[in-house]
């Protein structure tokens, strides 16, 4: 199964929910959503619509390690998880967390105190880690490591999220030929779940078009 989304949402809600059955909520990283925001999204999702919540940014910047600063923010997602029957959480390490022999063992610490809150937990480690090491810890911590496709290749686990940056960082839109090998990616991967969160400037048009094309290839 495939799924294909947006981080955030590019478009309002309304028009998105109508093209996509997931999405990465962005507000929680730097703030919360406000309460009416939350009611709104919920009275208009439609059914089976996913929330995934993208963690707080002063988690990665506390290190990811288990204290009061990281305490508070979980507590706080936790509220907005609830509210919006929301089971996945994504971190995203900031650059100066990189894969020193503490780190991993601090990684490790907290990835099995996220597993106590959300069901689905994605880590997406910054510029130095191997990722294939990542995934080993994830597979400890029953984890999934996000990687971009396109730059890094097709994770070798069963269970992969993807999330793409925009080829030229995040002001980049995606050509053709690469939403096309995106496809052949997807097509060749042999994962019993996967999924797609374009983060970049034209992520709403872009997800649209992946969609469309593992839709033609009958993978949806």
């Amino acid at each position: 199964m495939i799924t294909v989304g947006c981080a955030g949402f590019p478009v309002p809600a309304t028009r998105y929910f109508k093209e996509f059955s997931f999405v990465e909520v962005q507000e929680t990283h730097l703030s919360l959503p406000g309460r009416g925001t939350i009611r709104r999204w919920r009275r208009e999702a439609p059914e089976g619509f996913r929330f995934a919540l993208l963690g707080p940014r002063n988690v990665g910047q506390e290190g990811f390690r288990v204290g009061r600063v990281t305490e508070t923010a979980l507590d706080n997602i936790d509220v907005v998880a609830e509210q919006l029957t929301a089971r996945s959480a994504i971190f995203v390490a900031p650059t100066e967390f990189g894969p020193t022999r503490t780190n991993k063992s601090v990684l490790k610490d907290f990835l099995a105190e996220i597993k106590r809150r959300f069901e689905h937990v994605v880590f997406e480690p910054c510029a130095g880690w191997d990722l294939d090491e990542c995934d080993k810890i994830g597979e400890e911590c029953d984890a999934v490591i996000a990687r971009d496709p396109l730059v890094q290749g097709l994770s070798k686990r069963k269970v992969a999220y993807y999330r793409l940056h925009g080829p030229a960082g995040h002001k980049s839109r995606y050509e053709d030929p690469a939403i096309e090998r995106l496809g052949q990616l997807a097509e060749e991967s042999g994962h019993e779940t996967s999924t797609y969160v374009f983060t970049n400037v034209d992520m709403f048009a872009d997800a649209k078009r992946f969609k469309k094309t593992v839709k033609d290839l009958g993978l949806s």
